[in-house]
Parts: structure tokens; sequence; C-alpha cells
């Protein structure tokens, strides 16, 4: 198989679909990888790097799609990749079609086959979107911390406090994967931290986390109440395939005094906070109501050499899979693909969009 890898072309994306190492692993099985030039400058890695470990380096994203049978990416098509998909081809990456119509439909123009990182379940896990969540959650306490600074407009709170000074109020929204690895970071800051939360066995690791970290089921009165007092309010809420339900209304953003902090992580799917919209890292934050919000949609291509390895590492066993003529025979995959052939097939997006 021809297994292609583009360059990323969001903006401010760094990440790379495949670290060196992660190709070596696809070319030892007989596998031709194609690399697009510098695709993996960003992330540390030379052209140099991969060609050592027997990949080609191809000179344009129109040559990877050209040639390619399988296409591995990051971030969902962006730009004209849409239409640089042809049919009978294989798209894996992160796709959040539920938040995105107008790309859902360019994608079944394609006829190509799209299976979606985020959707990939084993054993009511997301393997391969997890590693990015872990990433998504701590930034979401680093970028919040700063924007909290009052060099950038935030209300001047230093989120661990110090003796003779309150600690700062973290509320977040959902303790899954994303949520939980925030309340651990903000935790560790000596924050005052809340976590709203359906699932007792989740409410349970959040308090294990300390004494300074509090888990409540989302009852309306409460959230309000929270919501409120917040300096910092992280939405980590998520369905796989479909879109975040709305959590947080404007009406309580706007309870919440001037200079605090939004982070929306579930921003990828339409956001769970009503106040939320897509920004991207060369704009990432905007004001409403003197709240800042902050809804960077590629989170972790802040840090790509991090998450291209984590993500790589992740991966490569479900690529494997990917690159035998039966694939299709492994469930975990099948129940992965959102369009086959330009058909959508995810249950949760034929609800929304058929």
């Amino acid at each position: 198989m021809k297994i292609g890898i583009p360059k990323e072309i969001k903006p401010l994306e760094g990440r790379v679909g495949l670290v060196p190492e992660a190709c070596a692993e696809l070319v030892n099985s007989g596998h031709q990888v194609l690399l697009e030039t510098g695709a993996g400058n960003l992330s540390g890695y030379a052209d140099a790097d991969y060609q050592a470990l027997g990949v080609a380096i191809v000179p344009s994203a129109q040559d990877i799609y050209e040639m390619s049978d399988l296409v591995v990416k990051v971030k969902e098509p962006y730009g004209d990749e849409p239409e640089m998909l042809r049919k009978g081809q294989l798209l894996f990456c992160f796709l959040h079609l539920a938040a995105d119509e107008a790309l859902t439909k360019r994608l079944q123009a394609s006829g190509s086959t799209a299976i979606a990182f985020e959707t990939l379940r084993v054993g009511g896990g997301l393997p391969i979107l997890a590693p990015m969540s872990d990433i998504a959650g701590r930034l979401a306490v680093q970028y919040g911390t700063t924007l909290l600074h009052h060099s950038q407009g935030g209300k001047g709170v230093l989120l661990g406090g110090l003796p003779g000074a309150e600690r700062g109020h973290v509320v977040i929204l959902g303790g899954g994967q994303a949520g939980g690895n925030a309340a651990r970071l903000a935790a560790a800051m000596g924050a005052r931290v809340t976590v709203f939360e359906r699932q007792r066995e989740r409410m349970l690791a959040m308090r294990n986390l300390g004494n300074n970290v509090t888990a409540l089921y989302p009852y309306q009165a409460q959230l309000d109440d929270m919501v409120s007092e917040a300096d910092l309010l992280i939405g980590a809420v998520l369905i796989p395939g479909t879109r975040a339900p709305s959590v947080v209304s404007r009406r309580q953003v706007e309870s919440m005094s001037r200079g605090s902090v939004v982070v929306d992580i579930s921003v990828d799917q339409g956001g769970c906070i009503e106040t939320t919209v897509p920004t991207t890292y060369e704009n990432p934050t905007y004001q409403v109501d003197g709240v800042t919000h902050f809804a960077v949609t590629n989170m972790p291509g802040a840090v790509p050499r991090s998450a291209s390895q984590s993500l790589s590492a992740a991966l490569i066993p479900y690529l494997t899979r990917l690159t035998v003529p039966d694939w299709r025979e492994h469930a975990d995959l099948t129940a992965a693909i959102n369009l086959s052939e330009g058909e959508i097939i995810y249950p949760a997006l034929r609800e929304q969009y058929l």
C-alpha cells in the first residue's frame, strides 16, 4: 500500500501525521510511505530523518493525494484538500464532522472513505483521541493561567494563591480524559477546583486528586453558582461523533466577573458553552461581556513535538491493521468509518445530516 502524509496546513498547526519511527514500522512491513517535503519540520523532524528510514519525500500535497492509497494526517482536510481526495482512497485523521456540515458535504463529493480518529472506540475508550485530550486538558489550564494575568486583560488572579491571598477557582465541565487532565494540573497548582460530572466513578477519581478538588453532579442551581464564581471555566464535554451539548448558557457566562476566562476544549465538536466561537492560534481569543474566551480548534498543535510522538504511538497499531486487504473485518475500524465512498454511514452523523 502507498501511504501518504501531507503537511498540515491549518493555521499554526505543527503536528505531523506520523513520526519517522512510526513510518519505519510501515516501511519494514513492505509498504511505501510518502511524505510531503517539510511536513515534519515543525515537530522537529527533518526530511532527512524520514529518508534515512526509507520514506520517500515528494514535493507537494497534490502529489501526496494523487499517489497515495491511504492518506494519514492529523487535522481534518482544510483549504482545498477535500477536493484532492478521490473515490477509492482512504483518509485516516481527526474529522469532527458533527460540527462541520460543509466539510461533510465536500468529503461526500470526493467519494473517499473517511475514518475518524475520534470515533475509533475500544472497550468504551477512545485510544487515538485520548493522548490529544490529555494535552488539551493541560493546555487549557496553562493558557487559562496566562490569560488571567492583568497584562492579558485578565482579573489578575494567581490560581494557586499564596499566604494572605485566596486561591483561584477553576470550574471544569466534565471529568473525562480532557477534563481530568485539566483538574490534575489545576489541583497540582494549588487552585480551588470544582468538576461537574455525571458518572460517580469519575467523580470519585476527581475527588481523589486532593482536598482542593470537589466533584459535583451538574444540578442547574449548583452550576449557576459555580460558573458565576469561576476565575477559569473549562469546557470538556464529549459525546463521540456527536455535536457537544450546550451545558453553559450565555446568561451564565454573563454572570462571570470581568477578566474571567473561558477555555472550551469541546470546540472541535461545536463547543459545550453557548458563547463559544471556533478560533485559531492566529487569533485565539475574543471577549464576551468582559470574559476572555479561548476556543482554538487544534489546541495540541501548540506542542507539536510532544503531540506528534504521542499521537503516533497511539495510532500505529490501528494503522497497521488498516493497511491489510481485509481491514474491514476489524470491528473497531469499521465502527469508526464516518463516510464510505462518499456515503455517510456513522450513525450519529446519519441522524444529524440525513
